[in-house]
C-alpha cells in the first residue's frame, strides 16, 4: 500500500507543478515562458510583476485551496454517510450560499467589508445559516440520523433556490448577475479576499484530518463504532462543522462550483482505497490540482464560468457512478 501511494504522489506531484506553471502562461493575460523564467530570475518587466503577482497569484492561490477544501469536504461527508454520492452541497451550502448571494445582489452589492464584498459576506453566512437550519431540523429526540439529515437538506435547499428565482423575477435587471455568480468564477480574485478565505479553508481542512481515523471506525456502522469508543454523533457534529466553514468559505470566494467535492475523493478512493488517513490529505492536493486545471481551461476559453468546465467532467462522472451502481463506500 505504501509503495501505491508513492506511485499516487509521484504522479500528481509533476501534475501539481505542471498545472501551477500551467495558470500562470495561458489566459487572456498571460505570461510567456520566458517572462515567467525572467520573473525568477528577478529581472522580468514591470508589467509581468503586475500581471504575476497582483493578478495570476492571488487567483492561483485561491483556486487551489478552494479546490483541495471542496475535495476534503466530499471525502469527509462520504465516509459520513457511507455514499460516494456526497459532497458538501447536499446539506444545503450551495443553495444557502446563492439565496445569501443573491440577495447581496438584489440591495447591497456596493457594500464591503475590508475589502470583502457583500456578495461573498452574505454568500458565506448564508451558507451557514442554511447548514444550522439542516442540522435543527434533522435533529429529532437529541439525535441525528443520517436520513433525517439528508432529507433536511433537500427541504431547505429546495425552499433557499425558490427564494432565489423569486429575487430573479422580482429583480430581472440582476438576473444576469445572479445566473453568472450561481456558475462560478475566480476572476475577482485579490489578495484582499485571500488573506480572508484561505485562511479560513486551510484551518477547516486541517481540522477535519484528526478525524480520519473515526471515520475509518464509522465504516462499519454506528453500534460497531460505539463498542469501539467512536461517538457517531459527536463526530459528525464536528465534521458538519469543520466542513459547513470550508466549504462556505470556498463558495463565498468562487460562486457555486460544483461536482469537485464528488469526483476527486471518489476517484482517489478507488486508487488509493478507504482509508481516510491517506484519502483526506490526498483529497486535499487532488481536489487543488483538478479545480486549478479547470480554471486555467475556463480562462482560455474567454474566462467562461468555471462551473460548466467541472459540469462537463462532472455529469458524465456522475452517470458513470450510477451505472456501476455504487451506492455505498466499501
Amino acid at each position: 500500500m505504501k509503495s501505491r501511494i508513492k506511485l499516487i504522489l509521484a504522479v500528481m506531484i509533476p501534475l501539481g507543478v505542471a498545472v501551477f506553471v500551467s495558470a500562470f502562461l495561458f489566459g487572456s493575460s498571460g505570461i510567456s515562458l520566458p517572462e515567467l523564467i525572467a520573473l525568477l530570475r528577478g529581472d522580468a518587466q514591470q508589467s509581468t510583476y503586475t500581471i504575476f503577482f497582483n493578478l495570476r497569484l492571488p487567483r492561483v492561490i485561491i483556486c487551489f485551496v478552494s479546490g483541495g477544501a471542496l475535495a476534503i469536504c466530499g471525502a469527509c461527508l462520504q465516509g459520513m454517510f457511507k455514499n460516494p454520492m456526497a459532497d458538501s452541497y447536499v446539506i444545503g451550502v450551495s443553495a444557502g450560499s446563492a439565496l445569501g448571494a443573491s440577495l447581496a445582489l438584489a440591495f447591497s452589492s456596493y457594500l464591503s467589508f475590508f475589502g470583502y464584498g457583500a456578495v461573498s459576506l452574505f454568500s458565506f453566512f448564508g451558507a451557514i445559516l442554511a447548514v444550522a437550519v439542516v442540522y435543527r431540523l434533522a435533529k429529532v429526540y437529541g439525535r441525528i440520523s443520517v436520513t433525517s439529515l439528508l432529507l433536511s437538506g433537500i427541504a431547505v435547499s429546495t425552499l433557499c433556490t425558490a427564494f432565489v428565482y423569486c429575487l430573479m423575477i422580482l429583480f430581472r435587471d440582476r438576473m444576469e448577475h445572479i445566473i453568472m455568480w450561481t456558475m462560478g468564477s475566480f476572476s475577482s480574485s485579490s489578495w484582499d479576499k485571500a488573506v480572508i478565505v484561505v485562511p479560513v479553508m486551510l484551518i477547516s481542512s486541517l481540522l477535519c484530518l484528526p478525524c480520519s481515523r473515526s471515520l475509518n471506525i464509522m465504516l462499519l456502522g454506528d453500534e460497531d463504532a460505539r463498542h469501539l469508543g467512536v461517538n457517531s454523533n459527536n463526530v459528525r457534529r464536528i465534521l458538519i462543522l469543520l466542513t459547513t466553514i470550508a466549504a462556505s468559505a470556498a463558495v463565498s470566494a468562487s460562486g457555486i462550483i460544483g461536482f469537485v467535492g464528488l469526483i476527486v475523493p471518489h476517484m482517489l478512493r478507488l486508487i488509493s482505497g478507504p482509508d481516510h488517513k491517506r484519502l483526506l490529505p490526498l483529497s486535499f492536493l487532488g481536489g487543488g490540482i483538478f479545480l486549478l486545471a479547470a480554471d486555467t481551461v475556463a480562462r482560455v476559453l474567454m474566462e467562461i464560468p468555471i462551473g460548466v468546465v467541472t459540469a462537463f467532467i462532472g455529469v458524465p462522472f456522475f452517470l458513470f457512478l450510477l451505472r456501476r451502481g455504487k451506492g455505498a463506500v466499501k
